[in-house]
């Protein structure tokens, strides 16, 4: 008997068809995949799956009762981690899988053996905030609130999303371990490697089954959304003709570095998050600023962006001191968070100019370039739309446009490229590629190594020191390794901190 059957499912909202025609199996204590690029409806069909929504048609089996009629047995068998943390941020550790645990009508102390292989790694931070760990100690608090029922079956939508590498190799390595238990498990992810841990994967687009299969035969058949070519070799800082001239008139001179730091420190109480940290960046350089969850990557460039202040040291962005010009900073960057800046309820047009006039642009420039970049982008005819019903690699390309539409000298990107599928995230780096020719500095977060690759310089920050700095051909000779994602696992696992 199959854990899942799915039977022409189909789900619309509106005149926007989520789902259509959708048919697949999974067999018990089979770990099965559910991939696709943004907006094919991978997580309504999860919302399906959950009996959190009703189908239009079609009919949905889990466990061996009916999604439509036996929801209050479907739930209590399920397991379910969102994509975004369904965690509360405001409670502690030890609260938010209380709460859970009293949902499915049980206690911490009755589930723990299911979940103590995962939930003793981050016990001893019982009493710490959820909002206040790292990405890695969520993914298994959330996984721990997922499992504290016992479950049969357990939905995964993109759970790594935000995680660094070896954060997200720890997970996978729980999951098997949760195969050995024969629950059965249905993930999606938009990392390559995480697909390649499924036994079968269903390959969903606008709304259906394109194919089902093992990983190798839907990775092959459908290339071009998963694998698409590499961008081609290129160096940012050449902004003028002759390379090498131009390489060396920018490391013998002070005018063309935009960033400068030395001896950057950032300490809570005892605690330093920043770590005396020194380097500096030059224009129109790519420079790749890297790290696991809780290195500190995300305070300093906090303090580069003006949003908040060092304990000790100095530096300059865009000319201007980071202890006593931050206003003049925030004036002449963009930012792009993970979260993206972006207003929900407001319209594509809409977006465009707020952020262009807090920029300080005036009404008819906004007006010229508006149309421009909308072209550009090909989204003419959404420049009405609610930013909130974009698509995410829709959103993320928009999001980047506003933060350099005002052609800052420096653009600040905090992993802007989390979640989103790999044609998608190559169209994006076009963008920064482009930028970067304009003479625009990228400073870039990233937990994909193979953008990694793309930058001319990377800075890789451990328990808040840098641990390696320099261009992705010298970082892979100096620790005699075959790639950025190899370079990157061996210096996290250096870490001493006990954050993830």
């Amino acid at each position: 008997m199959n854990a899942i059957e799915v039977n022409r499912l189909s789900k619309s909202f509106g005149r926007v068809r989520a789902l259509s025609d959708v048919s697949f199996t999974v067999g018990r204590g089979e770990l099965f995949g559910v991939i696709g690029p943004d907006g094919s409806g991978k997580t309504t069909l999860y919302r399906l799956l959950c009996s959190l929504l009703k189908a239009d048609s079609g009919m949905v089996c889990v466990d061996g009762f009916d999604a439509n009629s036996q929801m209050r047995e479907i739930r209590r068998r399920v397991g379910y981690m969102p994509g975004r943390f369904s965690l509360y941020p405001d409670l502690t550790v030890r609260e938010n899988l209380e709460f859970f645990a009293t949902l499915f009508g049980t206690t911490v102390d009755e589930g723990y053996d299911s979940i103590k292989a995962i939930y003793s790694q981050i016990e001893r931070f019982s009493q710490r905030k959820a909002g206040a760990l790292s990405g890695g100690m969520k993914q298994k608090l959330a996984l721990s609130c997922a499992l504290v029922h016992q479950p049969s079956v357990l939905f995964l939508d993109e759970p790594t999303t935000g995680v660094d590498p070896v954060s997200r190799k720890e997970f996978w390595e729980m999951l098997d371990a949760l195969r050995q238990r024969h629950i059965t498990i249905v993930a999606s992810t938009p990392y390559l490697d995480e697909v390649r841990h499924c036994e079968r994967v269903a390959f969903l687009s606008e709304g259906r089954v394109m194919g089902i299969g093992t990983p190798e035969v839907i990775l092959e058949q459908h290339a071009a959304v998963f694998n698409p070519p590499p961008l081609p070799g290129f160096h940012a800082v050449a902004a003028c003709p002759d390379d090498t001239s131009c390489r060396e008139e920018q490391d013998t001179g002070s005018e063309d570095t935009v960033i400068e730091v030395n001896h950057l420190v950032k300490a809570f109480g005892a605690f330093r998050a920043v770590d005396d940290i020194s380097f500096s960046v030059k224009r129109g350089e790519i420079f790749g600023f890297l790290g696991a969850n809780g290195a500190g990557k995300t305070t300093a460039m906090h303090i580069l962006t003006g949003l908040n202040q060092p304990t000790s040291g100095t530096g300059r962005v865009a000319g201007f001191d980071i202890c006593t010009e931050h206003e003049h900073i925030k004036r002449h960057i963009g930012y792009m968070s993970q979260n993206f800046s972006l207003y929900q309820n407001l319209t594509v047009a809409e977006n465009i100019r707020l952020f262009a006039g807090i920029y300080g642009m005036n009404d008819r420039e906004i007006a010229r370039k508006t149309d421009t970049l909308l072209t550009q982008l090909q989204f003419m005819e959404h420049k009405h739309d609610l930013v909130g019903k974009l698509p995410l690699g829709w959103k993320q390309k928009l999001a980047f446009s506003v933060a350099i539409f005002h052609e800052p000298a420096i653009v600040f990107l905090d992993e802007p490229t989390g979640g989103v599928d790999p044609a998608t995230r190559r169209q994006f780096w076009e963008l920064i590629k482009d930028a970067a020719r304009r003479g625009i500095t990228v400073f870039v977060t990233t937990h994909y190594m193979d953008e990694a690759e793309y930058c001319d310089r990377i800075s890789i920050m451990v328990d808040g020191k840098i641990g390696a700095i320099g261009t992705p051909d010298e970082l892979k000779r100096q620790f005699r390794q075959p790639d950025m994602d190899h370079v990157f696992t061996c210096l996290a696992r250096q870490a001493k901190r006990s954050s993830n």
